[in-house]
C-alpha cells in the first residue's frame, strides 16, 4: 500500500524532542524528512547517553527514518543554500524561540514569499505571542504553569516529579503532527500553506478538561479531592502485602460493584462511609494479601484493575509482544541495532525505513541533499 504522505517533503529544523518525534511521525508515513543541524555537533541530543554506535540511543529512536545536512543558519550564505529545498517544501517545522527564525532570514513572511504552498510550523513553549512567549522553560515549568503538576501532591504535599515528558510529547509533537495534516488537507483545497503556532503550554490545557469543567462549574479540584486525583476509593493505587501496587479503576457502577464483592467488601456497607473512610477501608482489605493473590482474583472479570509494573517487565509482557510492538528495529549509522520507538502510526501506513541519520558533518552550502523523487 503506497504510505499516505509519499511525496510530502519536509524541512525540519528542530531539536531534542517535540519537532523530532513530529516529523518522526510524518516519516513513518512516508514522508522526506531532511533535518537541519548545526555543523560539528548537530542535534544536542546526540551527544547523550546511552549510546547507540556514536550519537545516542534517544537520538536514533527520534530521529530514524530522515536524513541529515549540516549547515550553519547564521552564515551568510544559509538562506540562499536552503532557498532550493524551502521552495520545494511541503511543510518546515522549527523550534526555535519567537523571533529567532525572523532574524536568521528564515521567518514565515520571508519563507512564504519563496513558496507560498509552504505550511511552517512553529512549535514554542508558550506561544508566538504574550508575556511568557520568550521565556526560557523545559516541560517541568510547563506542567507547572498550568495547574497540572498542583494535582500531583503526596501525602506530603509536594507535587510529584511527572514520568513523562507530557508537555513535549502530548502539548507538542502530537498537536503539531495533527495540524500538518490539517494544513495539508486545507491546501488541498485553498492551494495555499499556513504559518501553525503550536504552544505546548497551551495543550497542556486540554488534558485537564475534567478539571476545567468542575472548576467552571463551581469547584476547582484540589489534590486528593477529584475523581482521578486522589479523593474516591474508585480510582486509587493501593498497597499489597508484598510491597507491591495495585491500580483500581473501577469508576462505573458495574465495575464498582464487581471490584467490591471479589474484595469482600459490602457495596451498601461502603457508601455509608466518607470518601476517606471507604479509601481506607479498600486499602486496608487489599492490604492483606500479595499482589499475585490479587491478580489472580480478578483474571477474567470486569474490574479495571492492573498491577504497577516496571517499564523492563512491560516491555515483556506478552500482550505486547503479540502485538509486535517492539518487534521492529532502528539501526544506527555503525549498523548497530535496538528495538525501534513504537509510535501511533498504525501498520497500513508505516514504512519500513528505519535508518537513523549518520553523524553530522559540516557539508556546507554547496553539498545539500535533493529530495527523493
Amino acid at each position: 500500500m503506497t504510505q499516505p504522505l509519499r511525496g510530502v517533503k519536509v524541512l525540519d529544523f528542530s531539536t531534542l524532542l517535540p519537532g523530532p518525534l513530529c516529523t518522526l511521525l510524518l516519516a513513518e508515513a512516508g514522508a522526506d524528512v531532511i533535518k537541519v543541524e548545526r555543523p560539528v555537533h548537530g542535534d544536542e541530543m546526540r551527544s547523550y547517553k546511552p549510546k547507540l554506535g556514536s550519537d545516542s540511543a534517544n537520538f536514533a529512536l527520534l530521529n530514524r527514518g530522515k536524513r541529515s545536512v549540516a549547515l550553519d543558519l547564521k552564515s551568510a550564505e544559509a538562506i540562499e543554500a536552503l532557498e532550493p529545498l524551502v521552495r520545494d517544501a511541503d511543510v518546515l517545522v522549527e523550534q526555535f524561540r519567537p523571533g529567532v527564525m525572523g532574524r536568521l532570514g528564515l521567518g514565515y513572511g520571508v519563507l512564504s514569499a519563496l513558496n507560498p504552498r509552504l505550511i511552517y510550523c512553529s512549535i514554542t513553549g508558550y506561544g508566538q505571542h504574550g508575556p511568557r512567549a520568550q521565556d526560557a522553560a523545559h516541560d517541568l515549568n510547563y506542567v507547572a504553569s498550568t495547574g497540572m503538576l498542583s494535582l500531583s501532591c503526596g501525602g506530603d504535599g509536594a507535587p510529584a516529579l511527572p514520568p513523562a515528558l507530557i508537555a513535549d510529547i502530548a502539548g507538542g509533537a502530537y498537536p503539531a503532527m495533527i495540524n500538518i495534516l490539517l494544513a495539508l488537507r486545507q491546501r488541498e483545497q485553498t492551494g495555499r500553506g499556513t504559518f501553525l503556532d503550536i504552544a505546548m503550554a497551551d495543550n497542556l490545557f486540554t488534558l485537564q478538561y475534567w478539571g476545567l469543567g468542575d472548576g467552571w462549574r463551581g469547584t476547582w479540584p484540589t489534590p486528593g479531592s477529584g475523581l482521578v486525583t486522589g479523593g474516591s476509593p474508585r480510582y486509587r493505587i493501593y498497597r499489597t502485602s508484598d510491597g507491591q501496587y495495585l491500580a483500581a479503576a473501577p469508576i462505573e457502577d458495574k465495575f464498582w460493584s464487581n471490584f467490591v464483592r471479589l474484595i469482600g467488601l459490602e457495596e451498601d456497607a461502603l457508601a455509608s462511609l466518607s470518601a476517606h473512610d471507604a479509601i481506607a477501608r479498600v486499602a486496608e482489605v487489599i492490604a492483606r494479601h500479595p499482589a499475585c493473590v490479587w491478580e489472580q482474583r480478578f483474571r477474567g472479570q470486569d474490574v479495571c484493575t492492573a498491577r504497577v509494573v516496571s517499564l523492563d517487565e512491560a516491555c515483556r509482557d506478552p500482550h505486547f509482544t503479540a502485538r509486535g510492538l517492539f518487534s521492529r528495529s532502528v539501526t544506527s549509522g555503525t549498523r548497530e541495532q535496538m528495538p525501534a520507538l513504537p509510535v501511533p502510526v498504525t501498520n497500513a501506513f508505516r514504512g519500513e525505513n528505519l535508518t537513523a541519520p549518520a553523524p553530522v558533518r559540516d557539508t556546507g552550502s554547496d553539498s545539500l541533499p535533493a529530495w527523493k523523487n
